[in-house]
């Protein structure tokens, strides 16, 4: 076969697959039989193979996964993705609609609705959606997916780009994933609409497709009864193994998993013109996106309630998992004026169904030690499906929940999956006890370590505070490494567990005790990774007090709070000091002397710094060369930074807020979370929402992102640039 016969036969081959991909998976109307479908499949990848110049990136062949990736690449979102506020009743979602009829006024109520655009969508069709009727605003509602959210761009039509929604501004690069799952197209198919044969219609020059991956409820029971058969694990539910299977580093296996992939909102958009979201949902339709078929356009909050309890109906029917749904205004032009808020839209709130509950028997009840040191006692259950998950242990919170609902050894209780996720008991029948039933009382000692355990007052969890604690320690290392900790690069979860049950790590200082042959000796841990990790160890040893003592888990010390205790002690030592000291009636608290700790954060220091294996650990760190100061040696706080208070509002551009607010600690300053009287800067990025608007009621100066920056480069010479 000539070149050119092959490049002309393969185009055909591939329009024709892509095209029974999306009658097999979004019609549901398949027009050939497998063996035909492979068929055509074998004879592309035949032609590829004696031609590989002519294989593109979005050929079919392509789905099958590229070579493993060792680590997830960072995508930063052009739009932030936004979480969404919750509404659990009725009430709830009338006060939401309340809220925006209150916000946008009866001026923009009643005035014509006029064409704008949004952050993301052209808006030049206001007339395919009425924003109100009588008053009453028009609402899209739609399923609300239990799966992972994830961004895929494409530039010219084609798939180049794909990513999780990570913290909401900075995902993870999942490209090579997406591409195996079937249901989601390579290349945008065109719009019907105008155009003939020398001027067909145009995809977008840019899209980013917002939707959620999910497994279906079929695949899913289907995948474990194999993985059952080979003696391999089975997931707890449908979310988890698609959560799994997108972010795995070898696309081979996400090949393998039946995910699929509803679209419901776009990032950027370049070419594009609609001008609300039921629009968008069948622009989105048209370019080849599965699209669900339960959403709804209603008007008015009643229509709203009515068609959510019709979706509560259909839930146990349906062929994938939602626990709620999602309710947008429909106007784009309306969305623009509402706007959001602490980091949520004010046009969307996800109405969530009641949790389901089953009943089954209490077996035993034991006894769980968390990282921070908590006892919770967990009812061992006879297993019981809830809401699509076989459970087998409930919580039951605390010692003072099991005396409240009465819980006992023997009894029947109502079970539930708490916001669908973690199984809790909810109530017992006592009108089924025998008699037989047995108490429950919470054990004085830890059950893992035998050692004290302490019950601060006014708190209502037991606590086991030695910090070397077997049961505390694998999610305490892995903790203890983590990006906003001590930021160990690759010792993750599962790394961290090989080293607790191999009895490598017995506290955190164990860790810088590691050797080459200990690390080597690891599952799944070739040459070049054990050497990556020991690098990675021996570089946290510089990070900064803030950091160690936000990586020690002392109860009560966040981030923002172990960055001021550094700021006022500057040295281990001298907090270990102030902690320890017995502190006699009506003396001033040295530890009082610092902002945001008052007597029940004091107390939970010092019980921390008060036991003995805490006070060996840290020796042991320090004897390790792990930094224990503040500063390093010979440094000085950048007085313009230096006891200054600043609070970062909406979205930064050439940093996370995260970063922006390392450089203020790094220079001496504290990065707060709320605008008040002690706020020395706001730094507002793009849509800034209301602590923008409160800095500038309380007269507190705003930085923009460039004006902090050149305080940060010393772009000013040292003193800080004027303030709007």
């Amino acid at each position: 076969m000539e070149r050119k016969d092959a490049q002309r036969e393969a185009g055909l081959l591939r329009a024709e697959i892509e095209r029974h991909n999306r009658l097999y998976y979004r019609k549901d109307a398949p027009e050939i039989t497998d063996a035909e479908y492979d068929r055509l499949f074998r004879r592309l990848v035949g032609i590829e193979a004696t031609f590989p110049d002519l294989v593109t990136p979005d050929s079919p062949t392509q789905r099958v996964g590229a070579a493993p990736a060792e680590q997830f690449a960072q995508v930063r979102h052009r739009v932030p993705m936004l979480s969404l506020q919750n509404a659990m009743s009725e009430d709830e979602v009338r006060a939401f609609d309340e809220r925006i009829h209150r916000f946008l006024g009866r001026q923009d109520m009643d005035a014509p609705e006029a064409a704008s655009s949004s952050a993301s969508v052209s808006c030049t069709d206001p007339s395919s959606s009425p924003a109100r009727s009588g008053g009453d605003i028009t609402y899209v509602i739609e399923p609300k997916f239990d799966g992972l959210s994830a961004e895929l761009v494409y530039e010219d039509g084609v798939l180049t780009v794909a990513a999780t929604r990570g913290d909401g501004t900075t995902g993870e690069d999942v490209t090579a994933n997406v591409r195996t799952i079937r249901a989601i197209p390579l290349r945008l198919q065109a719009p019907p609409g105008p155009g003939d044969l020398f001027a067909p219609p145009a995809v977008p020059r840019l899209l980013e497709v917002r939707g959620e991956v999910y497994m279906p409820v079929g695949g899913f029971e289907d995948m474990n009864r194999e993985r059952e058969a080979r003696g391999e694990p089975t997931f707890a539910n449908p979310r988890n193994a698609a959560a799994g299977g997108l972010r795995q580093l070898d696309p081979k296996v996400t090949a393998a998993r039946p995910l699929d992939f509803y679209a419901y909102a776009t990032g950027v958009v370049d070419g594009l013109s609609v001008g609300s979201q039921w629009a968008l949902l069948q622009a989105l339709r048209d370019l080849g996106f599965a699209v669900s078929d339960l959403a709804r356009r209603v008007t008015g909050i009643e229509a709203v309630i009515r068609e959510y309890r019709r979706l509560g109906d259909l839930r146990d029917s349906l062929p994938f998992e939602i626990d709620g749904t999602v309710v947008k205004v429909d106007s784009f032009a309306l969305q623009q004026k509402l706007g959001e808020v602490s980091r949520s839209p004010r046009w969307a709130i996800a109405f969530k169904f009641p949790p389901r509950r089953e009943v089954t028997r209490v077996l035993d009840i034991l006894v769980q030690v968390g990282r921070t040191g908590a006892l919770t006692p967990v009812a061992v259950l006879e297993p019981v499906r809830v809401a699509g998950v076989v459970v087998r242990r409930a919580t039951l919170h605390n010692e003072g929940e099991v005396a409240r609902k009465d819980v006992r050894v023997g009894d029947y209780v109502e079970v539930q999956r708490a916001g669908d996720v973690i199984p809790e008991v909810v109530a017992v029948q006592t009108a089924r006890r025998t008699g037989d039933e047995r108490p429950f009382a919470m054990p004085v000692a830890c059950p893992s370590c035998g050692g004290p355990v302490v019950r601060e007052e006014g708190e209502a969890v037991r606590r086991c505070v030695n910090a070397s604690c077997p049961a505390q320690l694998r999610e305490h290392l892995a903790h203890f490494a983590g990006k906003r900790a001590m930021d160990i690069e690759h010792l993750g979860d599962k790394l961290a567990d090989q080293m607790v049950d191999r009895g490598l790590v017995k506290d955190m200082a164990d860790v810088y005790a590691l050797r080459y042959e200990d690390v080597a000796s690891l599952d799944r841990m070739a040459e070049k990774s054990a050497r990556n990790l020991l690098e990675a160890v021996e570089a946290s040893k510089q990070r900064p007090l803030a950091r160690m003592l936000a990586a020690l888990g002392i109860r009560q010390v966040g981030e923002a709070l172990a960055r001021s205790l550094a700021a006022r002690f500057q040295t281990m030592d001298a907090l270990a000091a102030a902690a320890t000291i017995a502190v006699a009636e009506g003396a001033p608290d040295p530890l009082a002397e610092v902002e945001d700790v008052g007597p029940v954060v004091a107390r939970s220091i010092r019980d921390w710094f008060g036991s003995p294996s805490n006070r060996i650990l840290i020796d042991r760190l320090a004897q390790a060369g792990v930094r224990m100061t503040h500063e390093p040696a010979g440094a000085v706080a950048d007085p313009r930074f230096a006891g200054r208070t600043f609070v970062f509002t909406g979205s930064l551009t050439s940093m996370t807020r995260e970063q922006a607010q390392a450089l203020v600690a790094a220079r001496g300053g504290k990065a707060a979370g709320s605008v008040s009287r002690k706020t020395d800067y706001v730094v507002a990025g793009a849509d800034a929402g209301s602590k923008l608007d409160k800095a500038r009621e309380m007269g507190v100066a705003v930085l923009t992102e460039d004006e902090f920056r050149a305080m940060v480069d010393d772009g000013n010479g040292g003193v800080p640039p004027d303030a709007t």
